[in-house]
């Protein structure tokens, strides 16, 4: 029976080759695009599970009341570790690291010579593999981190520098500084680890006595709870850490758990909770793939039941000489799934195709691995359910026809048809419109991360890391100074973070008046001299900093921001007490971003610490750019002679923190245009069998005197009422899921009229382009052709 329904299913796709040929391109289309999201989504989900026992580990983050409400820091302090591992049982084992810096990393003598490069490593407390039970290939991670002269390295780097990847026991140096012996290798780190690092080294090698304060935050905390032990009952033993350990001015802050599973996608808090994060962007992955394989699957449906009267006889001589409907409808639906493999094995070849590219622009390392049994669940399921919906209304409509009529030539439709056929056009071209003013929306909104003005230049403005000698507190500043004496260099300065993504936090911040049971967050950053000037930041009161001012180290920067929160209308020359202990506010800056634009401006206070920075930001002179970076690379050679020269624009910084997106916007572009694909080539066969159709009646209208144009009009003027039904329809869901978009920023763009406009004048012009067509075609038919047989 099954072979029977195989061979008949060929032989009705071979019949109608152009109609088949549409059918499986569309469907492979839509196929292989929900593979490629789907794809992307395992891998969204699956970051950080590899981790054994990962259930148990979680990540800390103090939640402080602010003016009203909660905030969460994703950073923590120092000591946060030492009073968890000392005063919560509930906890196994807690650790803390750094944010990863890059540090030279080099090999001398044997087989390889002399061999250095950059690579990305953490300091970590020593009980870090207590928390993170990372396989290792040789010796012992975590008794190697309990001791200051080991390193941890990864089988790449093993690999990288050693012969055989024999590393352990051998010896590199850290930074053209220390000497570590190599105690233990561990596997390389999957791409979906939130965590990225290839080596590490213990913590207290670069403890300085700031890290052990309880008002700066600038350290990622970790811990691995007990066997049986909830988070909420880890909450509860924690919430008392801030009151007894960290003193009166930071009893209110409370620690928070957060799952290390979802760290990578609930990144966002607000208000003390998590409201989502790279989560949103998986769900809009998820509903275009859907909407994308909804589209495809209604071209199948369409042109499936738009064919009915051509299928009508065969139904009723099969009636005739006793088949069931059972049978009839089991024909109809292997024919359905038939043109389903046929989509998937087209689908597949897409895919392998597209997904370096697809790698590439999403920041993926995605495989199609045919060997995973789960992937052919995938297809299978994916097929079947393609087939099944596709073949489902045209199955169960045809199975239904009275052989009586049908055989008596008296077969009447009725309306059931094509009101059903309109329905699934207004239902694919809604989605297509709705994809259109997602294209539109999201693109107004990118363009506006680019062009808003931030309050500071970023464009022209190179930095280069401040490492090795250049680093060293008394070659920092004479190192600045042999810069600014370049022509092609306006003006430099030193920071400790970049301005464009400030993390550093502070509640040491104290002024005349403070409620003492208010606690604050201020961002901070330690600048040098000139950081106003080279950053062009606009100042309302006062004056930058100055290296030839020593009053200046204990004077203080703050913005608009700051001087609101500490209710100062004069800020400039009032007292407050911060790091540097006492000191007066030299100058008044005005608001800029210090962040992606999802967050609004916060409090700001800089302290003038020109040995304490890690960049060197440089304003070139307008045109002389590339200049500027020969001379830097030659004056950084000549002060830093062991370090390869290493330079950035400050504004790809800021667009690193739109990658996520960037990527949204590239995925509804690429695949909005795809869905409209798809919708014109099942509207193409729509109108083509439209027109074949009616055929003999254009050739009356054309006898009786009807022109081209009139016979385009007659044939478009359905399918552009149904895309006007398809705006009218969807502008309204567009709307609030483009508002619910742009509410995760705090400056957004406005959601204009004319976005909706623009969606359905092309969505217009593209229905008429691909109607018109097969209308111009029918339009032009010699009449005597279509009127002979009558």
């Amino acid at each position: 029976m099954f072979r029977n329904y195989a061979k008949i299913a060929f032989r009705s796709l071979m019949k109608n080759k152009l109609y088949s040929s549409i059918n499986v391109f569309g469907l492979a289309l839509g196929m292989a695009c929900s593979l490629l999201i789907g794809l992307w989504v395992k891998d969204e989900l699956s970051y950080d599970r590899f981790i054994p026992d990962a259930e148990s580990i979680h990540y800390v983050r103090v939640n402080f009341p602010y003016n009203g409400e909660t905030v969460t820091n994703f950073v923590t302090p120092g000591p946060l570790q030492e009073a968890i591992a000392k005063d919560v049982p509930e906890v196994a084992a807690v650790a803390k690291i750094n944010f990863g810096p890059e540090y030279l990393i080099k090999v001398t003598g044997g087989q390889l010579g002399e061999k250095a490069a950059k690579e990305r490593g953490h300091f970590a407390t020593a009980d870090f593999f207590g928390v993170f039970d990372l396989p290792a290939l040789y010796g012992s991670p975590k008794a190697a981190l309990a001791q200051p002269d080991k390193i941890i390295i990864t089988r790449k780097l093993a690999e990288k520098y050693f012969p055989n990847g024999l590393a352990l026991g051998k010896t590199l140096q850290l930074n053209n500084d220390k000497f570590y012996t190599v105690g233990a290798v561990i596997e390389d780190l999957p791409t979906n680890s939130t965590l990225q690092f290839d080596w590490m080294v213990n913590w207290k090698v670069q403890e300085q006595d700031w890290m052990k304060t309880w008002g700066n935050n600038g350290f990622q905390t970790f811990v691995r709870l007990k066997p049986n032990t909830t988070l909420a009952q880890a909450e509860a033993a924690m919430k008392d850490i801030y009151p007894r350990f960290a003193g009166k001015n930071f009893a209110t802050g409370r620690p928070v758990l957060q799952p290390i599973t979802d760290l990578h996608l609930y990144g966002e808090y607000k208000n003390g909770q998590s409201i989502g994060g790279r989560i949103e962007y998986v769900r809009i992955f998820s509903i275009v793939a859907l909407f994308i394989l909804l589209i495809a699957c209604i071209n199948f449906m369409n042109l499936a039941t738009a064919q009915s009267a051509m299928r009508a006889k065969e139904v009723g001589v099969r009636k005739v000489v006793g088949a069931l409907r059972s049978s009839l409808i089991g024909q109809f639906l292997s024919e359905s799934v038939l043109t389903s493999l046929l989509a998937v094995v087209l689908a597949l070849g897409l895919v392998w195709g597209v997904l370096p590219t697809f790698n590439t622009v999403f920041d993926k390392h995605l495989t199609l691995n045919l060997a995973e049994p789960i992937l052919w669940l995938i297809i299978g399921v994916l097929v079947l359910i393609t087939g099944f919906l596709s073949g489902s209304y045209p199955a169960l409509f045809l199975s239904s026809l009275q052989p009586i009529k049908i055989l008596k030539g008296r077969l009447q439709f009725g309306p059931g048809p094509a009101l059903f056929r309109r329905i699934l056009v207004v239902f694919q071209f809604s989605l297509s419109i709705f994809l259109i003013v997602g294209m539109l929306a999201v693109g107004k909104q990118m363009n506006y991360l680019r062009t808003k003005n931030l309050g500071l230049d970023r464009e022209n403005v190179v930095y280069i890391p401040l490492e090795g000698e250049i680093a060293r507190p008394k070659k920092v500043e004479p190192f600045r100074q042999e810069v600014m004496r370049t022509p092609s260099i306006a003006s430099a300065t030193t920071t400790m973070s970049l301005p464009v993504s400030v993390q550093s936090t502070s509640g040491d911040l104290k002024w005349a008046g403070k409620d003492p049971n208010i606690q604050t967050t201020v961002s901070v950053m330690a600048v040098g001299g000139d950081f106003i000037k080279t950053m062009n930041i606009k100042l309302l009161g006062g004056r930058d900093f100055r290296v030839d001012s020593p009053a200046d180290s204990s004077s203080y920067l703050i913005n608009e921001a700051a001087a609101k929160m500490m209710g100062m209308k004069d800020a400039v020359g009032k007292e407050v007490e911060f790091w540097s202990g006492k000191g007066r506010i030299m100058g008044l800056m005005k608001d800029f971003h210090m962040n992606s634009l999802h967050e609004a401006i916060s409090p700001l206070i800089l302290v003038f610490n020109a040995s304490n920075t890690s960049y060197l930001l440089v304003k070139t002179r307008a045109g002389q750019t590339q200049q500027a970076i020969a001379d830097l690379e030659r004056i950084t050679k000549a002060f830093n002679p062991n370090y390869p020269f290493n330079y950035h624009f400050v504004d790809e910084a800021y667009e690193k923190l739109y990658r996520s997106e960037q990527q949204v916007s590239t995925l509804v572009n690429y695949f909005g245009i795809l869905a409209i694909l798809i919708s014109c080539l099942g509207l193409f066969a729509l109108a083509a069998f439209t027109a074949e159709q009616r055929t003999k009646e254009i050739g009356v209208r054309k006898v009786l005197g009807a022109s081209v144009p009139n016979i385009v009009g007659l044939l478009s003027k359905d399918f552009l009422k149904l895309v006007l039904v398809a705006l009218v329809l969807s502008s309204p869901l567009a709307w609030w899921a483009l508002s619910k978009w742009l509410g995760t920023f705090a400056y957004q763009t406005e959601l204009a009229w004319w976005i909706f406009a623009v969606a359905g004048v092309m969505a217009f012009v593209i229905a008429f382009l691909t109607v018109s067509y097969q209308s111009i075609k029918a339009a032009l038919t010699n009449p005597i052709t279509s009127l002979r047989s009558e």
